[in-house]
């Protein structure tokens, strides 16, 4: 029935803007722009995807179908030029734009061929221009022809950028992509914290499932008989391929921590069954952590601080029950701060964070 409402949401989209005078392509793409925000939107791709390859297929192919032969070989010399210029004026737009956003130059060159050619809804104004008689059917053909064209080009503008650069592949497609996996733990993400997690999961005989994105990472953790796969937690085809569905509990540790807040929620709308632990940047982040549904946020650096603030004390002379005393007290107080975050926002719990000694964490030494 969801798949169904979905679908009668885009035509009923695409019909009420045909209706209106413009493309019926213009009011599916604002049907989906709708759902891919709305709450449904995990399921939604998760039941579309073994259709994804079949329809991007029958879109390249009406593409292909769109091109007019006999307008190319009329003026081709004026296409030609079209394409080179379109695809040299976007990409030093897009190199532009990539420097910047403080971008490395390589990344930024990397970026501008990549994103050089037309864009698929040039199509849908070419068409609505024609319809509108901006343009004619001829003028509509050659446009067509360049965007059809400059698409055929990008893989090999790719194809040379790598040759002239000599820049060797990552890697990604030579590693082993999950398939199937099984344990009772997944693990996302296999750096700092994630290697520590799994060596103590390890160590009490548990099976677990690891992926990550780096690819060196992977080759150094299999030099130190670590199984890793090579998988992105932000794509649902991937978690459950990485044996999601079956986890009893799942330990989210990547260092982005855009990517963690959307494998959390990807984790919370489709395995909701299992547990969802996940490694908080800062402050911010086990925010964004909590109200994508989090069963538990760790910040990274919040347990080694109590620790090191522990021993700093005990070196200043305070006896263990004042140290343990002292961190109860401030996790008490870090708690009510968080909370009144979660409600509030990020500067709700400012009157617990202070420089001053605070009532409630300080003990009293001990009378001697």
């Amino acid at each position: 029935m969801l798949t169904a409402a979905a679908l009668l949401v885009v035509l009923g989209a695409a019909y009420a803007i045909e209706s209106g005078g413009l493309s019926m392509a213009m009011g599916a793409f604002l049907a989906g722009v709708m759902l891919s925000e709305s709450t449904y939107r995990h399921q939604l791709e998760a039941d579309i995807e073994p259709f994804r390859g079949i329809l991007l297929g029958l879109f390249f192919l009406a593409v292909g179908m769109s091109l007019d032969l006999a307008v190319v070989a009329a003026h081709w010399h004026t296409i030609v030029f079209y394409v080179i210029a379109y695809m040299i004026v976007k990409a030093l737009g897009i190199y532009a734009v990539a420097r910047l956003f403080r971008a490395a130059h390589g990344e930024a060159i990397e970026r501008a061929v990549v994103m050089a050619q037309g864009g698929e809804f040039a199509f849908v104004l070419y068409a609505a221009a024609t319809s509108a008689g901006i343009v004619n059917a001829e003028q509509h053909a050659m446009l067509t022809a360049t965007i059809i064209l400059s698409m055929a080009l990008t893989p090999l503008a790719i194809a040379g950028l790598t040759l002239v650069r000599g820049r060797p592949s990552t890697g990604a497609e030579t590693r082993e992509p999950p398939d199937g996996l099984t344990g009772a733990a997944l693990v996302i993400g296999f750096g700092r914290v994630g290697q520590i997690v799994a060596q103590l999961l390890l160590a009490r005989g548990h099976d677990i499932a690891i992926i990550d994105t780096d690819v060196e990472m992977i080759d150094i953790a299999r030099e130190h008989d670590f199984k890793v796969y090579y998988g992105d937690g932000t794509r649902l085809d991937m978690l459950h391929a990485a044996g999601a569905a079956s986890a009893r509990v799942v330990i989210v540790c990547v260092d982005a921590p855009e990517a963690g807040t959307r494998i959390v929620e990807l984790l919370k709308a489709e395995f909701a069954h299992a547990p969802v632990l996940a490694r908080a940047r800062d402050r911010q982040h086990s925010l964004a952590l909590i109200q994508a549904g989090a069963d538990l946020q760790v910040r990274e650096t919040f347990e080694s601080a109590v620790a090191l603030g522990g021993q700093a004390l005990r070196t200043l002379g305070a006896s263990d029950r004042e140290i343990a005393g002292i961190t109860e007290g401030f996790r008490k107080r870090d708690q009510q701060r968080l909370e009144l975050e979660i409600v509030g926002g990020i500067a709700a719990g400012s009157a617990l964070f202070s420089g001053r000694a605070a009532e409630g964490v300080r003990v009293a030494p001990p009378r001697e």
